[in-house]
């Protein structure tokens, strides 16, 4: 009986089932923690007022969030050091979220559960969310104006919430001033310079081309200093106001507003606060950009620069594929040559991608980029323009590295369509391309959109290869913006899994990195859905459309 159900193959039915049980269990589970962990960050925590006494016998006050607990067998315990008594089987620890590292030089602090005295959730604690040194917690003393007091007390907490809408209408005003208009008078004064430097190597300056240049210059300088005077005022109007806060401790610290994002009172908010201010901080995550060498704040740029990257990827790749594959299958006549074509094609997708990095950089950036730049952008030298890491480069590369994935799953889909349509489109009279234009790729779109998916899904999540052709920490501008030619290629670019990457990895702040790279993954792994989504939309709409004709 065993031999025979060996022989029907159901055991390996099951084993089958399993594995793939398995696998989505493992898959659900991963983004189970990472959905848990990443968006459960946006959520405002109670702030909690320890009174602890220190091993050495000192009592003080400790305010802070509690991030996490951790257990420790008594054996363990000890071996690191800690004094356990008899009856402790475990050593529980708090991870506190104290804040005030400018002060304290340090976010994060582990205290031990036995030595606190007293849990209090006083609702006069305040987190004050700061541009730099992180989280402020504390209690709020007075509000100051040109440093003068104008609230104290409990009065001054409806005065601050005032003074910091003002302050960050001018921090919007300010922001869009410096990247914008004088980021476009920079762009102008720097494309004036290249064009004399141009003019120069062609031997084509003369004074009628000084006179305009120089009149140009002499409007945007204008223009320049008016700006300049705006941004003089705000800063004026913006460094006026300051907010007095005691901390743990009783010192009395002084902000100004300028460097003040939010300030808020977790433990008097209710639920349908909680989640308004959820809400601003998800929104604040998806479209601004970030600060706290990327650990505090959004990640706005490396949303768009992974979208923009896989557009162009997909907008490279496919043609390329798809010329490849028709090329292979209806017109390359089939033999040694070709089928040593399709193992070539087949062995590429196993190459590792930091090769593929590799070769990027070494071919695109450095002799195609290079030689670029020496013909078309000699007055740019020795700055290098397309002869450096950027956007265009990167998109390349990964064109290349899913090519063989399109190739081969359009070729599939060519195979697959029967014989007598094309016949049949012959003996109509239609030409080989006209049948191939009008009949047989139509047919064949749904597998090619397959390719694309898997391409799409491949090329969003790699980051080796883009560390070595355009993606950075940080970029200063986005590769699209309002300055002539609008879609700079050149530039370099955020991306979500390097982004990942840096504030994991390479973070100072490892306990406030690691929600962001959870928040960051759980955004990466969306990412990549919704674009997937799209393409699996459309292919099964050209799946459905051309399914009659298949039959």
């Amino acid at each position: 009986m065993i031999k025979l159900w060996f022989k029907s193959g159901a055991p390996w039915v099951w084993l089958n089932a399993a594995g793939v049980s398995t696998c989505l269990i493992m898959v659900v589970g991963v983004l189970g923690l990472v959905l848990v962990r990443g968006a459960g960050h946006f959520w405002p925590s109670q702030i909690v007022q320890f009174t602890y006494q220190e091993p050495g016998g000192e009592v003080q006050t400790i305010i802070g969030e509690h991030i996490d607990t951790s257990v420790t067998t008594a054996a363990m315990a000890k071996s690191s050091g800690y004094k356990m008594a008899d009856d402790e089987d475990t050593l529980v620890q708090y991870l506190v979220k104290t804040g005030n590292r400018d002060l304290t030089g340090a976010d994060f602090r582990w205290i031990l559960e036995r030595n606190v005295k007293q849990q209090q959730e006083p609702a006069d604690l305040m987190v004050v969310e700061r541009r730099e040194w992180g989280n402020f917690y504390g209690r709020l003393v007075a509000v100051k104006e040109g440093g003068k007091v104008i609230a104290e007390g409990e009065q001054a907490w409806p005065v601050v919430q005032g003074r910091i809408d003002e302050a960050l209408a001018l921090f919007k005003e300010i922001t869009h001033l410096e990247k914008k208009d004088v980021g476009a008078i920079n762009y102008s004064l720097e494309q004036l310079r290249l064009e004399q430097k141009r003019l120069q190597l062609k031997h084509r300056w003369d004074a009628a081309a000084e006179q305009r240049l120089a009149a140009e210059k002499v409007e945007l300088e204008t223009e320049y200093k008016q700006y300049q005077e705006r941004l003089s005022e705000l800063y004026q109007k913006i460094r006026r106001d300051s907010l007095v806060a005691k901390t743990e401790s009783g010192k009395e610290v002084e902000i100004t507003l300028n460097k003040v994002v939010r300030v808020f009172r977790p433990n008097t908010m209710g639920v349908f606060d909680k989640i308004h201010h959820y809400g601003i901080k998800v929104v604040e995550f998806l479209t601004d950009y970030p600060r706290e060498a990327n650990t505090e704040g959004g990640i706005f740029p490396a949303i768009f620069g992974t979208v923009m990257m896989v557009l162009m990827m997909s907008v490279i790749v496919t043609p390329f594929g798809v010329i490849a594959a028709v090329y292979l299958r209806e017109y390359a006549k089939q033999g040694f040559i070709t089928r040593l074509i399709r193992i070539s094609v087949n062995n590429l997708a196993g190459v590792p991608s930091i090769v593929y990095g590799v070769f990027g950089l070494g071919f695109f950036v450095y002799i195609l980029g290079g030689n670029i730049d020496r013909l078309f952008f000699p007055e740019a030298s020795p700055a290098p323009v397309y002869g450096t890491p950027g956007l265009l480069w990167a998109s390349i590369t990964l064109a290349l590295l899913t090519l063989p994935v399109v190739i081969v799953s359009t070729e599939e889909g060519l195979a697959r369509i029967p014989k007598s349509i094309r016949e049949g489109s012959l003996a109509l009279g239609a030409t080989k391309l006209e049948t191939l234009w009008l009949t047989v790729l139509p047919m064949a779109s749904p597998a090619m959109m397959t390719g694309l998916i898997l391409a799409v899904a491949r090329a969003a999540g790699e980051v080796a290869p883009l560390m070595l052709v355009g993606v950075v920490k940080l970029a200063p501008t986005l590769p699209l913006d309002g300055n002539y030619p609008f879609l700079h290629l050149d530039r370099k670019f955020m991306h979500l899994g390097f982004h990942i990457y840096d504030v994991g990895f390479q973070s100072p702040n490892v306990e406030a990195a690691r929600p962001l790279v959870y928040a960051t993954s759980l955004l990466l792994v969306l990412v990549i859905v919704g674009l997937n989504l799209s393409a699996i939309l459309i292919r099964n709409h050209l799946r459905e459309k051309y399914r009659a004709l298949e039959g």
